[in-house]
């Protein structure tokens, strides 16, 4: 299944159910940060949690960020890339290799 088929099986399932009157951009946005503080719960005490575990609440976060992708015209995938693009650039290899990156970024 590649990226538009996933995004027009989430979109009929949201559909399916009338749900999208609920999906504001203001509404997704919400959901995406709910559903990662769902997913960050699961390490709360150190935890080593199951990966089924990890990937239901991480799809999750997946689907309301292509739902929110969707809602401003968007495909994820290519957000995704272009990003990866510009932090290519601002984190060269030769400057932040071995290091968080935060004081050695390019800042474009």
């Amino acid at each position: 299944m590649n990226a538009q088929q996933l995004m027009q099986r989430i979109i009929e399932f949201r559909d399916k159910r009338d749900w999208q009157q609920y999906h504001s951009k203001e509404n997704l946005a919400k959901s995406v940060s709910i559903e990662a503080g769902e997913l960050l719960e699961l390490f709360q005490w150190g935890e080593d949690p199951a990966d089924h575990k990890l990937s239901d609440e991480l799809a999750d976060v997946m689907i309301y960020c292509f739902l929110l992708a969707n809602e401003i015209g968007q495909d994820p995938l290519q957000l995704m890339q272009e990003k990866l693009e510009r932090n290519e650039k601002r984190f060269p290899v030769d400057r932040v290799k071995g290091t968080n990156g935060k004081e050695t970024r390019v800042d474009l």
